[in-house]
């Protein structure tokens, strides 16, 4: 039994003020990231989920072609939101939408030039920005590592 004029023993796993603080880093980066990408998106007027789905076309890592399926699972949406979504960006020509050839229920999509054109906009003032704050991001990625450390 302790006695009561005796602290406790520090817990050696517990969090410190700087893990607080590399995890409130972390977050009000990306909250300030996610604000400007959204910023950038609305000056070519889109909605930030607009720009995510276009991102999400051009980036599609698959053999085969995006379908909405692939889309709402990228954007963790529901299949109907991607579908209305889709619906959107295509009735402002930004992406097409087909049947799959060896599958007619799938739907495949793919960026129209105007959609390419507006994507790269914003996707270059974007990785600029990353660029200005990679040092940032370096640091928070290394107090995480820190922080994360079995026995630190």
């Amino acid at each position: 039994m302790r006695s009561p004029s005796k602290p406790a023993p520090a817990d050696p796993d517990a969090l410190t003020p700087d893990d607080y603080r590399a995890l409130g880093d972390f977050r009000h980066a990306i909250r300030q990231f996610l604000a400007f990408s959204e910023d950038g998106a609305k000056a070519h007027g889109l909605t930030s989920q607009q720009h995510q789905a276009l991102l999400a076309i051009k980036a599609h890592p698959g053999p085969d072609p995006i379908s909405i399926g692939d889309l709402s699972r990228s954007l963790l949406i529901k299949n109907h939101s991607a579908v209305e979504l889709v619906a959107r960006l295509v009735d402002r020509d930004l992406v097409a939408r087909r049947d799959a050839d060896a599958d007619r229920r799938r739907v495949i999509l793919a960026l129209r030039p105007r959609g390419a054109e507006i994507l790269e906009a914003i996707s270059r003032r974007n990785l600029e920005r990353l660029s200005d704050g990679a040092d940032i991001l370096v640091e928070i990625v290394e107090a995480a590592r820190r922080a994360a450390r079995p026995g630190r």
